[in-house]
């Protein structure tokens, strides 16, 4: 039952966290005096222009072209959602677990469980092939930016330019593809299409799996300690590039620091930031305070809380359970965090003032005004146009780690009728004739739990529905009933809710199944009119708004130039920092924790989930140093897509792996601070202990302190 002391554990704790982000008194400021900082605007250089001479006045070191081209080409893209990099000219690929733990049990054989029992290939022929897993380098950086304009410009409405940015692009990508089809191409827009950048990539497919510890251990204290700091975790992989069957034998690497990093000293984080708004108007962002976070928020918790409630009722740990369990309480913590940042007034008068001396330069140039002038008030008179379409689009939002699986069944199986209203040889392969039954058989061997389906019903309606304008049908579905007693109401009227019943409505003609008198089917039908309807007026929101964000854009690269850089596109940046701890709670934060730590936080909570280790940890071995440096905090500016980013320092060597922001990071989607913001990461002494004598990995220990490929 050790499980279920987590009810308890996670009330605590969540009283604990309320506590712990209540602002001190001395911490309240007047608005009126808060003022703009320089790096407001954030660090996430990119790699055309990067700052040596900022980066010699901070930290009397100017980096050569020959430093900056091995830390380009050294980083990695993992797929299109984390970073990654090469630690050794063998192709070896450091990363972080939490990159890869939703694709771990894909590869696992016979009994394996990877997410409990975690993975080391002792030989070279024991690397486990990781279908769908990809990583990109950038070798290739031109400028575009006169090729994307005359394009964009050509548009004479603000729809139309959009449509002609995206021509802009595939043009300007084929373009390249024909001149050599080597690479993979990506235009990126920078400063909202301020500037554009052709990317060329070198990719890298066959990608195999060469180390991760347990889930517990790379993620100690699951969610409770999410964006915390102080933080335990060895949330590191190393995976392998792939060429021709043989190790990739690759030029660029970062090399290995043992002792890693020490308090005070100038780092870097290499890697590729998914998004950041930090050009958005006040407007902007007050409406989304106001409009966008209320609605997400509850919506997350309560998802949240189902997977927790399911997760801990039995005393058998469902790893993949526990998986999407975390993803949920990221989101959580992501919108939440990001929500309770826009509250701040200190954040908002920051913004606020930057707005105030941007807008005054601007408009106080004739030439500037003209061009430029506009943006603000146009932006800020489209924000209340839009809740209502906004509103209604969320409510028909069908999200599969959000929303029950009966409505993805209810969309193939409206699917399903149209295709078979259409002349045979008009529709698609699956549903002809010769292939229905097979198609019926996959339809109906959808894997349904039946209880995680029926409370994810219960949160959808509560948390979902309520912004759906169709109150007569909301009504027809569920009457006046919420939470679980509206998602059974749905279920027991629904002829698709289970295997029996769904094959007997598939047997039906298509024109009975789309008149069927079932919640979900009818939920579908009217989905796809409103999305009909909703869609293109979003999209004229959408594109207005990108029309002036593209000014002001261009207005932030006429007045500041690359003293700002653009915000993230899920590219490649440089951000630098120093390694620091910070105050918080009355007390001290340390620049670094120890495993000395993860093993208190075991012990203090009893070994109860998530502040469980495997058995590894209880009888660890005489070599091992618990007292090594396991994760570390630096003032980096860092979002999602920068985990598995290499940080590195002046010597470009590899002194720890990004994974993580604390819980005061989390406004760095509208604005950088260093006052408390910190970059978490683990340490590369950590590594290098945990891997040569906890797990005796010895051929993984020896390449990383050599660069090299060991037999």
């Amino acid at each position: 039952m050790r499980l279920l002391k987590s009810l308890a554990l996670l009330a605590a704790l969540a009283n604990v966290a309320a506590l712990a982000q209540a602002p001190n008194v001395a911490d309240v400021v007047d608005p009126d005096t808060v003022t703009a900082k320089r790096f407001d605007m954030g660090k996430m250089w990119t790699f055309e222009d990067p700052p040596v001479e900022y980066f010699a006045e901070a930290y009397q070191f100017e980096p050569s072209d020959e430093w900056f081209e091995n830390a380009r080409l050294s980083a990695l893209k993992l797929v299109n959602f984390c970073s990654a990099s090469f630690v050794s000219s063998g192709g070896l690929i450091m990363t972080n677990h939490h990159c890869v733990r939703g694709r771990l049990n894909g590869v696992a054989r016979d009994d394996e469980n990877l997410l409990r029992d975690g993975f080391y290939a002792a030989t070279l022929a024991d690397e486990r092939p990781m279908p769908g897993l990809y990583v990109d380098q950038l070798v290739l950086i031109e400028d575009v930016t006169e090729e994307a304009s005359e394009i964009v410009d050509e548009g004479e409405t603000f729809e139309e330019r959009l449509r002609k940015e995206e021509e802009a692009i595939q043009t300007i990508e084929a373009r390249a593809k024909d001149d050599d089809d080597e690479l993979e191409y990506r235009v990126v827009s920078l400063y909202n299409g301020g500037k554009y950048s052709l990317y060329g990539y070198r990719r890298y497919t066959d990608i195999r799996l060469v180390f991760v510890p347990e889930l517990w251990t790379a993620k100690l204290g699951g969610d409770y300690d999410n964006f915390t700091y102080p933080r335990y975790g060895l949330d590191c992989a190393f995976l392998r590039a792939y060429e021709d069957g043989e190790p990739a034998d690759v030029d660029d690497y970062f090399s290995w620091s043992p002792a890693g990093a020490k308090e005070g000293e100038p780092v870097f984080v290499v890697g590729n930031p998914g998004n950041t708004d930090r050009i958005k108007t006040v407007a902007q962002i007050q409406y989304d305070r106001d409009h966008r976070y209320p609605k997400y928020v509850p919506l997350l918790e309560a998802v949240y809380n189902v997977y927790h409630e399911l997760a801990t009722e039995s005393e058998e740990i469902d790893f993949d359970l526990v998986a999407r369990l975390y993803t949920i309480g990221n989101g959580l913590k992501v919108y939440s965090g990001m929500y309770d940042a826009l509250l701040d007034e200190e954040i908002m008068a920051r913004k606020r003032d930057f707005e105030k001396k941007f807008k005054a330069v601007v408009q106080n140039d004739p030439a500037l005004n003209e061009l430029y002038g506009e943006a603000w008030s146009e932006l800020e008179a489209i924000q209340p146009k839009k809740k209502d379409v906004e509103d209604a689009m969320f409510g028909y939002s069908l999200n599969p780690y959000l929303n029950s699986k009966y409505f993805f069944v209810a969309s193939d199986v409206v699917s399903y009728a149209r295709q078979l209203r259409l002349p045979e040889d008009e529709r698609d392969e699956a549903y002809r004739e010769e292939n229905l039954d097979a198609t019926i058989a996959d339809m109906v061997s959808a894997d349904i739990d039946a209880d995680l389906e029926r409370r994810r019903l219960a949160a959808q309606i509560d948390y979902i529905f309520p912004y759906l304008p169709e109150a007569p049908l909301k009504a027809a579905w569920y009457g006046t009933e919420t939470g679980l007693a509206a998602a059974d109401k749905m279920i027991a009227a629904s002829m698709i809710a289970t295997e029996a019943s769904l094959d007997s409505t598939l047997r039906l003609s298509p024109d009975a199944i789309l008149a069927l008198d079932d919640p979900f089917v009818q939920f579908s039908l009217a989905r796809d009119e409103a999305i009909g309807e909703l869609a293109p007026k979003l999209r004229t929101f959408a594109a207005s708004e990108a029309h002036y964000e593209r000014l002001l854009g261009k207005a932030l690269f006429a007045v500041y130039g690359e003293t700002i850089p653009p915000d993230a596109t899920m590219s490649l940046r440089i951000a630098d920092g120093v390694v620091s701890g910070y105050r918080y709670n009355g007390t001290r934060a340390p620049y670094k924790t120890t495993f000395y730590g993860a093993l208190d936080r075991y012990h203090s909570f009893d070994g109860v989930f998530p502040y469980d280790l495997p058995k590894i940890w209880e009888n660890l071995p005489a070599d091992f140093d618990p007292g090594t440096p396991l994760n570390f905090a630096t003032t980096n500016d860092i979002v999602g897509g920068n985990s598995g980013s290499a940080v590195i320092n002046t010597k470009g060597e590899v002194v720890g792996l990004a994974f993580d922001g604390n819980i005061e990071s989390l406004p760095n989607t509208y604005v950088y601070t260093t006052e408390r913001n910190r970059t978490v990461a683990v340490h590369s002494a950590g590594m290098l202990e945990a891997i040569g004598d906890l797990y005796d990995a010895k051929r993984l220990f020896d390449e990383l302190r050599t660069g090299e490929l060991s037999d």
